[in-house]
């Protein structure tokens, strides 16, 4: 059995449980998926299932994108992962849906963060700003990054910098409701990236 579907943020609503209580859940478009390549040991050095998710058009892609979809005569897909799973249950062209998962299942989304540019040491490592009066003039400067010892700045050092657009991924989620006319996942609590985003919903093992 697959263990993951590539999916497409739709959202964020709210629903009630069969105890009355009030869910916030994240709607994602899960699937359907369809199994591009077969990643073996032999030819890979590991086992893995690829697949494909959204149809695109041939002109969309480069030649070499297309050549993995003309080598086993599929309709082009714009979003590839790769899924660690038991090879021996799945062939190329395979399509998997949303029925793979069921409500009340745990779930692990793994996504791209919201990109939030550049941005300072307060804002982007929650640091302390320095005296706002008597002429200080540095209230929201990093300070000293330095030594006098080994004169360089040590690893991992606090700065300004790009902030956002992480890989990241929320673990254990619980799936509140299929809709599967519309290939449709609500699972409880918010996941990575903004609406629109590519996502990976894979069983929590």
């Amino acid at each position: 059995m697959a263990i993951g579907l590539i999916g497409r943020k739709k959202g964020m609503t709210q629903i009630f449980s069969e105890k009355g209580e009030l869910v916030p859940v994240t709607a994602i478009e899960a699937g359907p998926c369809v199994v591009t390549q077969i990643k073996t040991e032999e030819n890979d050095g590991y086992e893995a299932v690829k697949l494909g998710f959204e149809k695109v058009k041939a002109k969309s892609l480069n030649k070499p994108e297309l050549g993995l979809f003309d080598k086993h005569d599929l309709e082009p897909r714009k979003y590839l992962r790769e899924f660690k799973a038991d090879i021996d249950e799945y062939e190329v062209g395979d399509e998997i849906d949303i029925n793979l998962f069921s409500p009340g299942d745990k779930v692990d989304v793994s996504g791209i963060t919201r990109g939030k540019g550049f941005s300072g040491n307060i804002k982007r490592h929650g640091h302390s700003t320095g005296p706002a009066t008597h002429g200080f003039g540095l209230d929201r400067a990093p300070g000293s990054v330095g030594a006098l010892g080994p004169e360089r700045v040590f690893k991992d050092q606090k700065m300004p910098g790009r902030m956002g657009h992480n890989r990241t991924t929320i673990k254990n989620l619980k799936v509140m409701r299929i809709i599967p006319e519309r290939d449709v996942l609500l699972v409880k609590g918010s996941i990575p990236g903004p609406e629109k985003g590519i996502v990976e919903i894979r069983r929590t093992n």
